[in-house]
C-alpha cells in the first residue's frame, strides 16, 4: 500500500475509533453520575453544613436544593449535566469558589509533567533491566533484577515516597521534600525556574516510576526470552548476523508489542498512583485535587476529574493501537 493510502487508512481508523469512543464516554459519564448519587447527602447538604448553625435548617436546605437543580428528577439532572459538559461547562466548585474548568486547567499541567516523567523513567529503566535479565535467564543479573522488581512492585507507593523523603530530603538534604517549586522572595524565572522544577520533580517522579519499572522489567524479560527462542532468531544466527543486530532488530522489536500493550493498560493505574504520590509530596496536580474533592465532597469537581481521566485513558489506548502498526508491519491499522 502507498504512503498516501496508508495515511487515508489511518485517518479512517482514527475517525472510527473516535466515533466508537463517544458512547463509551457517555456511558462513563452516566455511571459516574449515578455512582456519586449513591453517596449520602448532596451538594445542598454540604453547603448548608459548612455554613452551620441556624442556617442549616430544612427550609434553607430545600432552597439550596432548588437553586442547584437537585429537586429535579434524577434523569433530568443527568440530561442537564450532559448538556453542560457538551459546552465544556463543568459547573462550579463550592469549595474553592471558582469554576471547575479553571481549577482543572491550573492543575492539569502538574499531573501531566509528573505522569510523563514517571512513564519515561519507568519505560527506560524497565526495558534496560528486562533486556539485561533476558540475556542469561537464571544468571546473577537475572536474579538481582528479579529481586529488585519484586521489591519495587510489592512496596506501597506512600511508603516508598516517605522513605525517599526521609533519606534524600531529611537525612542527606539533597532534594526538596514537597511542593513544585521553591518559595522565594524574588520569583524564579527562566533557567533557574526550570532547574528548580526538575529538582522538585525527582523524588515524586522516582516514587511513581519504581512501581511501573518493576512491571515493565518483568514484561520485557519474559517477552525477550520468548522472542529469542523463535525460528526467525535461529535463522538470523545461522546467517551469521551479529548478536547486537539480532537482539535489537529482530528480538527486541517483537518483544516491544506486549510492553506497549501494558503501557496502554496501565494508563489508568498511573493516574490512580498520582493521587497517592501528589498527596505525599504536596505536588499541585489533578491527583491531589481529586483527593481534596473527595474529602470536601466537591461533587462537580470530582465528576469532572473522573471524566477527564476517562478521556486520557481512551486517548492513550488509541495511541497504543496506532503504535502496533508502526512496530509490526503485519498489523494493518485500517483493517
Amino acid at each position: 500500500m502507498s504512503s498516501a493510502g496508508q495515511s487515508r487508512s489511518l485517518l479512517r481508523y482514527v475517525a472510527r475509533r473516535v466515533l466508537l469512543a463517544i458512547p463509551l464516554i457517555l456511558g462513563i459519564i452516566a455511571f459516574n453520575f449515578f455512582l456519586l448519587q449513591l453517596a449520602p447527602g448532596d451538594l445542598a447538604d454540604v453547603v448548608a453544613s459548612e455554613q452551620g448553625g441556624a442556617a442549616a435548617d430544612a427550609g434553607y436546605v430545600q432552597e439550596l436544593r432548588k437553586a442547584f437543580g437537585l429537586d429535579l428528577p434524577i434523569l433530568l439532572q443527568l440530561w442537564t449535566y450532559l448538556k453542560n459538559v457538551a459546552t465544556l461547562d463543568f459547573g462550579f466548585s463550592h469549595r474553592y469558589g471558582i469554576a471547575v474548568t479553571e481549577l482543572i486547567t491550573a492543575r492539569l499541567g502538574g499531573t501531566l509533567l509528573l505522569a510523563a516523567t514517571s512513564l519515561v523513567i519507568a519505560v527506560i529503566l524497565g526495558t534496560v533491566l528486562g533486556l539485561l535479565a533476558a540475556r542469561r535467564p537464571g544468571g546473577v543479573i537475572d536474579s538481582v533484577v528479579s529481586i529488585l522488581a519484586t521489591l519495587a512492585y510489592s512496596a506501597p507507593l506512600f511508603w516508598v515516597g516517605l522513605m525517599l523523603i526521609v533519606f534524600f530530603g531529611v537525612y542527606l538534604q539533597w532534594l526538596p521534600t514537597g511542593g513544585m517549586q521553591e518559595v522565594t522572595k524574588v520569583p524564579l524565572q527562566g533557567l533557574a525556574l526550570l532547574i528548580d522544577r526538575l529538582h522538585h520533580l525527582i523524588l515524586p517522579a522516582t516514587t511513581l516510576a519504581l512501581f511501573f519499572m518493576a512491571i515493565y522489567a518483568r514484561m520485557t524479560r519474559a517477552s525477550m526470552i520468548e522472542a529469542m527462542s523463535q525460528d526467525y532468531i535461529r535463522t538470523a544466527r545461522a546467517k551469521g548476523l551479529r548478536d547486537r543486530r539480532i537482539i535489537f532488530r529482530h528480538g527486541f522489536r517483537n518483544a516491544l508489542l506486549p510492553l506497549v500493550t501494558m503501557i496502554g493498560l496501565q494508563a489508568g493505574t498511573l493516574l490512580g498512583g498520582s493521587v497517592v504520590v501528589e498527596t505525599v509530596f504536596a505536588w499541585p496536580g489533578m491527583g491531589r485535587l481529586a483527593f481534596e474533592a473527595v474529602s470536601n465532597r466537591d461533587l462537580n469537581l470530582l465528576l469532572s476529574i473522573m471524566l477527564l481521566s476517562s478521556f486520557v485513558v481512551v486517548a492513550v489506548n488509541l495511541v497504543v493501537d496506532i503504535l502496533y502498526a508502526w512496530l509490526d508491519p503485519r498489523i494493518e491499522v485500517g483493517a
